[in-house]
């Protein structure tokens, strides 16, 4: 996963945890506008989050964090 993409999602789960609490659940469009406008960026992460680890739809915004930061 490119530094760009980590970053994104690590940002992004943190946000999501201070809004809402740690159990706050997000899925991988949550790091994408409405308006697709990085369509390699979210097939990456789409690829990640779907293929590479199997993911539910749903997954608990700190675990994601975690396995970004750990470079999974």
């Amino acid at each position: 996963m490119r530094a760009e993409l980590r970053a994104k999602i690590i940002d992004v789960c943190q946000k999501k945890i201070d809004s809402k609490g740690g159990n706050v659940g997000l899925s991988f469009y949550a790091f994408f506008a409405n308006k697709n406008d990085n369509p390699e960026l979210l097939m990456e992460a789409a690829t990640w989050w779907i293929k590479t680890h199997q993911l539910d739809h749903f997954v608990k915004a700190q675990k994601i964090k975690q396995m970004a930061e750990d470079g999974l």
